[in-house]
């Protein structure tokens, strides 16, 4: 979004100064009220990304498919997202806030209904890579929305609230669809989020006013089309490391075909990018990148997302499959990770307000690491208690990641790059998410297949520590940003 507006009470979109949108301490209260209406949206649709993940083997038995089949009910959501939000930079700068609100919860209602009444794999696989249409839109408009509204100083706050959404929905996932799993079918996942979806689609219409000035920009299909390759590629060929179906340990040929063609496609696409950013038309404009903040924030925030995501996947998969835990006693079992990572969002926040990101991210980092570590020494015996203890251990080192890392990276963009800083920010997270579950995944079926179960999580599990490391490298490298201002 190049222009800063106000709207009006029609939610026609009327210029305002293009440096300061609002008094720089205080919000409107049609400020509050759109962020509020999307925050809520943006976290029933990522809630929805993880709520399959204890459901897995239930839908086995119920829809007749093997692991790698139905593992793709949630790969291929994150794979559509990361598809899909690299174009969501031309779609907030081509429509108003108000259409794309309703497109995104369109689709994701639209899914969700189509999920609900499936008769089959093919038809529950569709309907998901239809949510995650809908998904992959909300969490780039709500954090463009937050960039244009909200004043530098407070932007700690509000992002902290965002981190619920982004990191709590999914580690609620679980627990939600384990309470669930216990009373009623698979499908009853999918009727109890409709009238959640469709209540926000309700009220974002009626409320929801116009931020930020639609501009005329072309669609750059080549770009497009390119996405699917790229991102696609390197998802499926990570998930494949294990050999496909052919029971062999190590990458097959369909592996490395995969994750050639798709770091070439990669390769492609961003050399696309970088020529069209000469005639200022760019699908995804990498030129956020200038910022070294905001470089150094993406790469913190991959790694942090392989650690949630792996966990997320490795968790319920250690308790019901080493443990012997049912659905609702694994969603119970996370919980307090999930409540502790949300309450946790809000008060981080308004700590980076006040202290900046080096003493939180640093903090966090070594706490994820130490945390992954101590998951690798699982075994079959581990009480409960003390899982349960970890998980909280890694959910309050990611939530000093997030907060910090999202604010830190975001700050310094001009308005103009609003919309494609969220959409890159959004698209790593999501191949990070779907690459780090794959790979994890994957380590754990080829150790388990020869060393067992327990041997298998181990490997998981220290790989994740191993890729941690990483973050407390470039936790020490974060440094306060002030506004848009490029002499940062």
């Amino acid at each position: 979004m190049s222009t800063e507006v106000s709207s009006n009470a029609a939610g026609d979109p009327m210029q305002a100064s293009t440096v300061k949108l609002s008094a720089p301490e205080k919000m409107s209260r049609e400020s509050v009220t759109i962020i509020a209406t999307l925050l809520v949206a943006t976290f029933v649709v990522i809630l929805n990304e993880t709520i399959m993940n204890v459901a897995l083997q239930r839908l086995m038995v119920d829809l007749r498919v093997d692991a790698p089949t139905v593992q793709w009910l949630s790969t291929g959501f994150m794979l559509t997202m990361a598809v899909v939000i690299p174009t969501t930079g031309f779609i907030l700068q081509s429509l108003s806030t108000r259409a794309v609100f309703m497109l995104a919860m369109g689709l994701f209602a639209g899914g969700t209904a189509l999920a609900a009444v499936a008769p089959g794999f093919e038809l529950l696989l569709l309907a998901r890579i239809i949510q995650a249409g809908g998904t992959a839109i909300m969490l780039p408009l709500l954090m463009t929305t937050i960039l244009t509204l909200v004043p530098v100083a407070k932007r700690g706050a509000v992002m902290g609230n965002v981190s619920i959404a982004i990191s709590v929905a999914p580690a609620m996932g679980p627990t939600v669809s384990g309470l669930i799993l216990e009373h009623f079918t698979w499908r009853f996942m999918f009727v109890f989020v409709l009238p959640v979806a469709l209540a926000a689609l309700a009220i974002g219409a009626k409320y929801l006013t116009n931020v930020g000035e639609s501009e005329k920009t072309k669609l750059d299909f080549l770009s497009v089309v390119l996405t699917i390759p790229a991102f696609g590629g390197v998802v499926y060929g990570l998930s494949q490391i294990g050999g496909g179906h052919g029971g062999q340990a190590g990458p097959g040929p369909a592996a490395i075909a995969a994750l050639v063609i798709g770091a070439a496609s990669l390769a492609v696409f961003v050399l696309r990018q970088l020529r069209l950013q000469k005639a200022d038309a760019p699908l995804l404009d990498l030129r956020a990148f200038n910022f070294r903040m905001f470089t150094v924030s993406v790469l913190l925030m991959v790694v942090a997302m392989m650690a949630l995501f792996g966990g997320v996947i490795l968790l319920p998969l250690y308790l019901q499959e080493i443990r012997g835990l049912g659905s609702l006693e694994t969603g119970l079992a996370l919980l307090p990770g999930g409540l502790a990572m949300g309450l946790l969002g809000p008060v981080i926040g308004r700590l980076f307000d006040k202290v900046g990101p080096l003493p939180l991210t640093v903090t966090g980092s070594v706490l994820m690491v130490l945390s992954l570590w101590q998951f690798s020494m699982l075994d079959a015996g581990t009480p409960v208690w003390w899982i349960v203890t970890l998980h909280i251990g890694l959910s309050f080192g990611l939530a000093l990641l997030f907060t910090p890392a999202f604010t830190t990276g975001l700050n310094p963009l001009p308005p103009h790059l609003y919309s494609h800083g969220s959409a890159i920010m959004s698209t790593t997270q999501q191949v990070a998410g779907a690459g780090g579950t794959a790979l994890l995944v994957s380590i754990f079926a080829v150790v388990s297949a020869t060393s067992g179960l327990v041997a298998g999580m181990s490997a998981a599990f220290l790989t994740a520590a191993v890729i941690a490391v990483a973050a407390v490298v470039l936790s020490a490298m974060m440094r306060k940003t002030e506004g848009a201002t490029p002499g940062h």
